[in-house]
């Protein structure tokens, strides 16, 4: 039997925890995603075969022999840039960014550290041809901080027929949020990292 990767988040914040599971399960639906509120709680739980610790600053801090020895494996959850992990081989994401901003850390992390990892996502993914070809084009814009308007431009359709497609997408997907549209787009090739890093809305 084939063991489940396990991803660890270690904050506090119980809504942060929530937000994050929601997050990673979109880019690792394959893994086992856990959360605790306090070191101790995860210190006195079992795990193997964990990828990856999501934790925040203040927890790194005060069990730093701990997560010295792991570093590699460790994203540090900051509020700030300015931030002593940032001249560290930690690597940090700044929660308090924007959603778009956030989504971006995350992929661009995934995409660095897990090329491999890809086949598994579309092993899972069963919803990667559910878009047609037009809606792939909307969802690009879209994703790309266009709005209905600039879209229609683009794609010479009227801002009614954009509309329409956005609405599509919504049903297919499930999800009219921007950050798990992008999160869709990437993992499914129809819109690239580097595209939503150089695109602003």
């Amino acid at each position: 039997m084939e063991r489940v990767p396990q991803v660890i988040i270690i904050d506090r914040n119980t809504l942060s925890c929530i937000a994050l599971h929601s997050i990673l399960s979109d880019i690792i639906p394959f893994a086992d995603i856990r959360s605790y509120n306090s070191f101790t709680d995860f210190s006195q739980a079992s795990h193997n075969m964990v990828f990856h610790f999501f934790v925040s600053e203040d927890t790194v801090l005060q069990n730093i022999n701990y997560f010295l020895h792991i570093q590699e494996k460790v994203i540090v959850l900051t509020t700030t840039s300015a931030t002593p992990f940032g001249l560290s081989s930690f690597k940090t994401i700044d929660i308090s960014r924007s959603e778009k901003e956030i989504i971006k850390s995350f992929l661009s992390l995934h995409n660095t550290g897990h090329q491999n990892g890809h086949k598994r996502i579309q092993e899972h993914n069963d919803k990667g041809n559910l878009l047609s070809e037009r809606e792939k084009d909307v969802l690009s814009l879209l994703v790309r901080g266009y709005i209905n308007k600039e879209i229609a431009d683009k794609l010479n359709i009227s801002k009614t027929t954009v509309i329409s497609h956005r609405n599509n997408i919504a049903e297919k997907l499930g999800d009219r949020s921007i950050g798990r549209l992008t999160i869709y787009a990437v993992l499914n090739g129809i819109v690239d990292l580097h595209e939503l890093c150089l695109s602003e809305p």
